[in-house]
C-alpha cells in the first residue's frame, strides 16, 4: 500500500534521492525546498503525486503553517523525514555570532519545530513515523566541525527523549547517521575567516583535507535504499549507521566513552550518600 511521506530539504543530497526513489514506487511526496524549479522536472513526471512547497527551515512560523497545509491538503502523512541541515567548517573561534545562529536555527531548532509541529497532526491519526537524518557527527566529532556537531548531538538527544514522551501514541522515531557520502554536502558547507594562528592545527587539517586525498566511501544511492528498507520495516531501528568509515569511528568513539566510564567507575560510585546515610536522614 502507497504511503505519503513529508521531506525537508528535497533539492539535493539524501532528500533529493528519498523523493525519486519513493515517488518511482508509487508513494506520494511532500517535499520541501528553498529554490523554486528545483523539483520541476518530477512534478511534471509524476503529477499530483508529488506536492512541492517552498520553505526555509529556520523560519519557524513558516515550518508550522508548512506542516500544518500539508496535512490539511492529504489527510494522512505516514512518515516525516527531517532532513535539510548544512556543516560550518572552521575553529569555533573563527565562527561569527550569525553563522553560530543560523547553523542552529537551520539544524537544531528547525528539526525541533518541524517535528513539534508534525506530532498533534500524527496522534490525532493514531500512528506516524519520524525519520531524523544526523550524521555520524551526532556521535564522532572532528575538529573544525565543532558547531555542526553541536547541532548533531543536540537533536539526538531531543529525538532520544522525545521518542519516550510519544511513544504512548504509536509515534516512532529513527536517527540516521550516515558516514561521509558522495553528496553535495560539501559544496553547501560555510567557511568561516580563518584565523592565521589555527594554520597547521587539526582544525584547519580537516578543512585542507577536503581539497583531496580524502577517499569518501559513501554511496547516496545505496544509503537512500537503506533508509527506505529500515523505514519500512516492522519495527523501525532506532539508529540507523550507514557507511564503512562511519562504523568504524562510532565503535571506536563508544568504546573509548566505556572505556572511561569504566576507568573512573569508583570515583562515580563513591559520589552518592552512603546506605547508612540515607536511612539516617
Amino acid at each position: 500500500m502507497d504511503k505519503t511521506w513529508l521531506i525537508t530539504g528535497a533539492s539535493s543530497g539524501f532528500g533529493r534521492g528519498l523523493t525519486e526513489k519513493l515517488l518511482a514506487r508509487g508513494d506520494r511526496v511532500i517535499a520541501t525546498v528553498r529554490r523554486k524549479g528545483s523539483l520541476d522536472e518530477l512534478v511534471a513526471q509524476y503529477g499530483d503525486r508529488l506536492r512541492v512547497a517552498y520553505l526555509d527551515v529556520s523560519d519557524a512560523d513558516a515550518v508550522q503553517a508548512t506542516v500544518d497545509q500539508a496535512f490539511a491538503d492529504v489527510g494522512r502523512i505516514d512518515f516525516i523525514v527531517s532532513n535539510a541541515a548544512y556543516g560550518i567548517l572552521g575553529a569555533a573561534e573563527e565562527t561569527g555570532i550569525d553563522q553560530m545562529r543560523q547553523i542552529i536555527d537551520t539544524n537544531l531548532l528547525g528539526s525541533i519545530v518541524l517535528i513539534k509541529a508534525a506530532l498533534p497532526h500524527l496522534r490525532a491519526q493514531g500512528s506516524g513515523r519520524i525519520i531524523q537524518v544526523s550524521s555520524e557527527g551526532g556521535q564522532i566529532a572532528y575538529p573544525g566541525f565543532s558547531l555542526y556537531h553541536a547541532t548533531k548531538w543536540g537533536i539526538e538527544g531531543f529525538v532520544e527523549s522525545l521518542a519516550k514522551e510519544v511513544a504512548p501514541f504509536d509515534i516512532d522515531f529513527m536517527i540516521v547517521q550516515p558516514g561521509p557520502t558522495r553528496t553535495a554536502f560539501i559544496g553547501s558547507i560555510v567557511f568561516p575567516d580563518p584565523i592565521g594562528a589555527y594554520d597547521g592545527t587539526p582544525a584547519h587539517d580537516v578543512k585542507d583535507a577536503l581539497g583531496g586525498g580524502w577517499v569518501v566511501k559513501g554511496d547516496p544511492d545505496r544509503m537512500v535504499k537503506a533508509m527506505i528498507h529500515a523505514a519500512d520495516a516492522a519495527k523501525m531501528p532506532f539508529r540507523l549507521l550507514l557507511g564503512t568509515d562511519a562504523y568504524a569511528g562510532v565503535h571506536a568513539a563508544l568504546s573509548d566513552r566505556l572505556a572511561v566510564l569504566e576507568a573512573g567507575k569508583d570515583v562515580t560510585l563513591a559520589a552518592d550518600f552512603t546506605e547508612e546515610e540515607l536511612a539516617a536522614m
